[in-house]
């Protein structure tokens, strides 16, 4: 077995593969063609419990982290979210201190790859890889994790140069289900195009209060049928959702700012500060002073 645990990062008991950084410059000065994108790490960590991982000076591979059930939290510079289940994150290169960790009540189970390579900036700029992207939500992506396991059982298998270039060439394909799900996800394409307009909308009016109806009346569809779908494709009813999506707002606002805690709330829509608290323990499980004090201090 080439796996290896990677118990000094955090991660013990759980599964990894990092190839080593020798092995990789020797089969990049033999062939460097075959090496514009290139696979450095991958791993996968079912109800991963109190692990972390931190990179204090940033990393210089991308990270590909891909929620599929539970909660994980990440905190990338100045900013901090959370991963829910079927929600992915893209975090280019960069010099910003990253950190990322399991939820303490409903940890995550999480699949992640680190990749690279000599135009790596080039090829975030022309896919808008930003430092600045949220974790965006996606349909269970089955075929991703078939390419996933297919990567990790070839590398697992060896590390001779034949394998790692397979496991590359699978990674381009790997990624087009995340940047580009439409294309791969065959038979959701219906929910998809109710889906992603609804997100984007919620996140345009994050500052609102909204109905089942307003969020519908878009999309020429009853109200009754939109939150079917909506809860069928995310497990969650419409008003959840956006509910999740203030509070991750009301996170970001709460360690990024200073602003009084009627103040964030206000932001958010809610006119009444001590009922924005009660919905912020119900989701987050801590008062927002609380929260705002644990999160600065890393806790």
């Amino acid at each position: 077995m080439l796996s290896y645990l990677k118990k000094d990062e955090g991660f013990a008991m759980h599964k990894a593969i990092k190839i080593p950084g020798k092995l990789l410059k020797g089969y990049k000065v033999m062939a460097p063609e075959l090496f514009k994108l290139y696979i450095t790490e991958i791993g996968h960590f079912p109800k991963a419990g109190e692990d972390s991982h931190e990179e204090k000076k940033g990393c210089r591979d991308n990270i590909l982290i891909y929620c599929v059930n539970g909660v994980g939290h990440l905190i990338l510079g100045d900013r901090k979210y959370e991963l829910h289940g079927n929600e992915y994150i893209v975090i280019p290169a960069t010099d910003k201190y990253i950190r990322y960790w399991a939820d303490q009540k409903n940890p995550w189970s999480v699949y992640w790859i680190y990749f690279t390579g000599p135009t790596i900036e080039a090829f975030n700029k022309a896919l808008k890889l930003d430092v600045l992207n949220q974790p965006l939500l996606i349909h269970f992506n089955e075929k991703g994790l078939e390419l996933w396991t297919k990567i990790y059982d070839t590398l697992n298998q060896s590390l001779c140069f034949e394998h790692i270039c397979n496991a590359n060439f699978c990674l381009y394909h790997l990624l087009a289900t995340f940047l580009f799900p439409q294309r791969h996800n065959h038979g959701v394409g219906d929910d998809r195009d109710i889906i992603t307009p609804t997100i984007n909308f919620m996140r345009r009016n994050i500052n609102k209060k909204l109905s089942v109806e307003d969020m519908s009346a878009s999309l020429h569809i009853s109200a009754s049928h939109f939150a079917y779908i909506f809860k069928k494709a995310t497990g969650s009813s419409p008003i959840d959702y956006f509910n999740q999506l203030k509070m991750q707002r009301a996170c970001q606002l709460l360690f990024q700012g200073n602003d009084k805690i009627k103040t964030v709330a206000s932001d958010l829509g809610y006119g009444d500060p001590f009922y924005f608290s009660r919905m912020f323990k119900q989701y987050i499980g801590s008062s927002p002073g609380q929260y705002r004090i644990s999160s600065k201090h890393g806790v």
